[in-house]
């Protein structure tokens, strides 16, 4: 059986010369793989006490519900804003090259809540950062940030410092 690393197919000088872009859909496109990474987020969240699971728009969707349904826990999705119909708590965060924004229901989360944050790939670490804050925001306790991957020379860790996080595989670079 293959490692999950071996289903990411890795682009060379995309989207800019020397940064090479780790495509997470070569994943999904293959059952094994994609069993491999759900197993992998599971195993990171084995013998967890939590209530529920937010997923980072959209890959965290991907990953985090089947980890909410094999463990029968709620999802709450993290939407782009004006994706979501009732009243909701929004925050900003950097980008590389600007701003942008994460929405949460506010009835989303009640106090005391135990979340895990699920997301595809953490690069810079914003939007999970972000997210982060929105649970804490609406009285839950963030008690694990989990990713497929990591893109370590981006640092995004660091910003996660103060939380849990682990990622199935680990790129050293950008």
């Amino acid at each position: 059986m293959k490692k999950l690393e071996e289903y990411v197919v890795s682009i060379p000088d995309f989207p800019e010369p020397g940064i090479i872009f780790r495509d997470v859909t070569s994943i999904l496109q293959d059952p094994e793989g994609l069993k491999l990474a759900v197993d992998s987020l599971l195993k990171m969240v084995e013998g967890l006490d939590f209530d529920l699971v937010v997923g980072a728009e959209s890959r965290g969707f991907i990953f985090g519900m089947p980890v909410a349904y094999e463990l029968g826990k709620a999802f709450v999705p993290a939407r782009k804003p004006g994706k979501l119909p009732r009243e909701t708590v929004s925050a900003q965060y950097e980008l590389e090259y600007g701003t942008s924004s994460i929405e949460l229901h506010k009835d989303a989360i009640r106090p005391g809540q135990k979340v895990v944050i699920i997301d595809d790939l953490i690069a810079t670490g914003g939007t999970v950062k972000a997210i982060a804050g929105l649970v804490e925001q609406l009285g839950g306790q963030v008690v694990k940030i989990c990713f497929v991957m990591e893109l370590a020379g981006l640092k995004g860790r660091e910003r996660l410092s103060g939380y849990d996080v682990e990622s199935a595989i680990i790129y050293e670079g950008k």
